[in-house]
């Protein structure tokens, strides 16, 4: 074995310890000042990251909180590659300047917004990179002009969830989802409106809408497949999770949700919505794809943590795409090609989901059946 391939399976290893023992932060019954800390050493093998970082959930929560709430907005380009793509509900950035521009426009518009981090999930390490899926709610008020148009004054608070890949310091590729329209919502914006602006821009430089007749649901005339690709699963229990969501949502056998939730369960869905027990969980499940029924879900990336609050955290980032079929939340049936970016974190306690969240973005799909709108006039 070479020098490099025994160094790095060390460094492997040694990132394994640390998460074995707990000796990698976990945010959620920690204060700030415990999720940055000044005197504490490194537990994690970092090569190449800054010194000041301990471990990759320090990294995330310390940077994050440097460059939006310290306002260190430069560190940006020793925090990101120079051609990092930014993948967000309402579009895409491929490059570092792009990234640097909109968060100074954020932070302009939103200055008191503050965001706390409510969990990370991470798989990897210093040698093949890490990936982080970071949780957090942000809270604020809408004081100045910006994207948001005039300051309505109101208070607000949403949740977003970003996952990163990373490799010595530098994030190269990153997926964000805000719940946009909870904030249109609280700050008493019009969505339709807000959404038709976003639509019109796109259809002015020249975004075309891709349609696709088939999804990976359903290949001809077959049923759904029996079981999932589960090549994406690091341990059993995440190809279990993906065994269910396949159950549910490909399948759409709904009544597994009976069987897999705890009856205390809490759900945290779009729009910042708080429900409780199964039965809650099964409607807002069944809203979503009763919205688009030809749907495909398409796990995208799984990780998963132990936790300290006992269990297991995972993580899944998955893409659901079909047609606007039916009613919901969006109006009455379109037609027009939907695709939807999201992101769930689970609590899983004793075989039980305990707690989901959900994120989504309901702005992002409406924004799609106006563009849908303007392009089908146009033809």
């Amino acid at each position: 074995m070479s020098q490099q391939q025994t160094a790095a399976n060390t460094n492997a290893s040694q990132a394994d310890e640390a998460q074995q023992d707990g000796k990698v932060l976990q945010v959620e019954r920690r204060d700030f000042t415990e999720l940055v800390p000044n005197d504490r050493p490194r537990v994690q093998s970092m090569r190449g990251f800054d010194p000041v970082y301990t471990d990759i959930v320090d990294y995330i929560v310390r940077c994050t909180h440097r460059i939006w709430d310290e306002r260190d907005v430069g560190l940006i380009y020793t925090h990101y590659t120079h051609n990092c793509v930014l993948y967000g509900v309402l579009g895409t950035m491929y490059d570092r300047e792009s990234i640097v521009r909109e968060t100074i426009q954020r932070i302009v518009e939103l200055p008191d917004r503050r965001g706390m981090a409510t969990s990370i999930v991470w798989r990897g390490d210093d040698v093949n990179g890490f990936y982080t899926s970071h949780m957090t709610h942000g809270t604020g008020r809408h004081t100045e002009y910006g994207i948001f148009g005039k300051p309505t004054g109101r208070t607000f608070v949403t949740r977003t969830i970003v996952d990163c890949m990373i490799v010595e310091n530098k994030i190269y590729r990153e997926w964000v989802a805000r719940d946009n329209m909870a904030q249109l919502v609280q700050l008493g914006i019009d969505p339709h409106e807000y959404a038709a602006t976003i639509a019109q821009r796109k259809f002015d430089a020249g975004e075309a809408v891709v349609e696709i007749s088939e999804n990976r649901r359903l290949l001809g005339q077959y049923p759904p497949e029996t079981e999932p690709d589960l090549s994406l699963a690091h341990t059993e229990l995440e190809a279990e999770v993906m065994r269910w969501l396949h159950h549910i949502f490909n399948k759409r056998m709904f009544g597994k949700i009976g069987e897999i939730y705890a009856s205390n369960c809490q759900w945290h869905g779009p729009l910042m919505r708080e429900l409780y027990g199964p039965a809650a969980v099964m409607q807002q499940t069944m809203r979503l794809v009763a919205m688009i029924p030809d749907c495909a879900y398409v796990p995208q990336h799984i990780c998963s943590v132990e936790s300290e609050e006992g269990g297991t955290k995972v993580a899944i980032r998955w893409v659901m795409d079909g047609h606007h079929l039916g009613y919901g939340s969006l109006g009455a049936p379109t037609g027009h090609k939907l695709v939807v970016m999201g992101f769930t974190h689970l609590h899983i306690r004793d075989g039980k989901i305990v707690d989901e969240w959900t994120l989504y973005d309901e702005l992002s799909m409406l924004v799609q059946l106006k563009l849908g709108a303007l392009h089908r006039a146009a033809a």
